[in-house]
């Protein structure tokens, strides 16, 4: 028995012996956490010592850059949904929306219409409040046939000059012929003129109604074109002329008078000093306007001597008969001394011929002292040649612009 137990226990101590020795502790949690830490400042730092740190980024900034590109990739996806998925939408809304300016146009335009009449009407007024006014008078003569226009005055005439005034006249005159135009004397600065001027127009009366009166205000200027401040016109068959007619009436914008071609006139000049002579050569003429009913003309010409304002002499062509193109070739010699030729004036004027009535002025020329244009160089070129003629075209200038001229002072 003893033998037996003594067997049993090294067996067991031998078996202690054999058991395999236990595995290593788990690790404890203080470790665990240094060992994330570690890690953390090791992900940190290889971040940092990246090749765009170069750059010295701050993390704020890297965190700015990674939400502008998050923005970025959101606005796009955005927009894809929108031209994708609303893409049957949007034909629609575009239908709708050019449909309503459509509309708004219409309406617009009819708004736009309708200022436009009232912006039209607004500024027809404001003109016709700047044109002035005139005052006149008609009257019929019909024991004489004669038609009496009087001129009274104007009133609140618009400026026309720098200095803020005008220098206003009248020019009367009737459609369609134009025949006979009168002009009133100039007002100098003054925009509310007094006139108190009277024309006569010697018109049957069974021909009065097919005509016009103009009364044409104009700005008179010395060194260039005379400006059209306003006028009015007259259907004579509009008025009742069983009775004098007196009243104000409001000027209308108008238009600038076409200059009228009256023709041209070809002149020879010349002077022999020596003998103080002087001789005029009217040639031909060409284009000129037509006076007659059948579309010519019956022109003469006369030849007037002025010196110093004076007429020494004055001389006439024949008449010829149905032209518009006459040739004259008709010369007239004047015995003028060397030492007044200088001062002389000629003037040379193209009628119409009529035998019941009285000649109508086609046109003037005006050559010599005072003259200017074609009419001084003319004169110069014949004092430079003497004894040798000189010959040039003129235009023809209306009768009454010519006379205005030769009343201004001579400088």
């Amino acid at each position: 028995m003893q033998l037996a137990s003594v067997q049993v226990r090294p067996r067991r101590a031998a078996e202690e012996r054999e058991e395999p020795p236990p595995g290593p502790a788990p690790p404890s949690t203080h470790h665990s956490d240094h060992q994330f830490k570690n890690m953390k400042s090791k992900f940190f730092n290889e971040l940092t010592h990246m090749p765009n740190h170069k750059l010295k980024m701050p993390m704020w900034a890297i965190g700015a850059i990674v939400l502008v590109v998050l923005a970025l990739v959101a606005c796009l996806g955005f927009c894809i949904w929108k031209k994708c998925i609303n893409k049957g939408k949007k034909p629609k809304k575009a239908r709708e929306r050019k449909g309503g300016r459509g509309r708004r146009k219409k309406e617009g335009a009819g708004e736009g219409e309708e200022g436009k009449e009232g912006e039209g009407k607004e500024g027809e007024e404001e003109e016709k409040e700047n044109f002035g006014k005139l005052e006149f008078t008609l009257d019929y003569n019909f024991t004489d046939n004669q038609l009496i226009v009087g001129i009274l005055q104007a009133e609140n005439l618009p400026a026309m000059d720098m200095g803020g005034t005008s220098d206003p006249y009248v020019k009367v005159y009737m459609l369609p012929d134009k025949k006979k135009k009168f002009e009133t004397k100039v007002q100098r600065k003054n925009l509310c003129p007094v006139f108190n001027e009277t024309f006569i127009f010697k018109i049957p009366y069974q021909e009065l109604g097919g005509q016009t009166l103009v009364l044409q205000v104009f700005d008179f200027d010395r060194f260039g074109k005379h400006d059209v401040i306003g006028q009015i016109s007259i259907p004579m068959n509009s008025v009742d002329l069983a009775q004098p007619l007196h009243e104000w009436r409001d000027l209308v914008g108008g238009e600038k008078e076409e200059v009228e071609k009256l023709g041209d006139i070809c002149i020879s000049l010349r002077y022999v000093p020596t003998a103080g002579k002087l001789t005029i050569n009217i040639m031909e003429a060409k284009h000129l306007k037509a006076m007659d009913c059948g579309g010519l003309s019956d022109p003469f010409v006369k030849v007037v001597l002025q010196h110093q304002g004076k007429r020494l002499k004055k001389k006439k062509t024949t008449v010829k008969q149905n032209t518009l193109n006459p040739y004259f070739n008709e010369s007239f010699s004047f015995e003028i001394p060397f030492g007044q030729i200088q001062k002389v004036q000629v003037l040379i004027t193209v009628y119409d011929y009529d035998k019941l009535g009285s000649n109508d002025a086609i046109g003037k020329v005006w050559i010599g002292f005072g003259a200017s244009g074609v009419g001084l160089r003319h004169w110069s070129d014949m004092l430079a040649n003497p004894r040798r003629p000189v010959a040039q075209w003129h235009a023809l200038c209306p009768e009454e612009e010519v006379d205005e001229a030769l009343k201004k002072p001579i400088r």
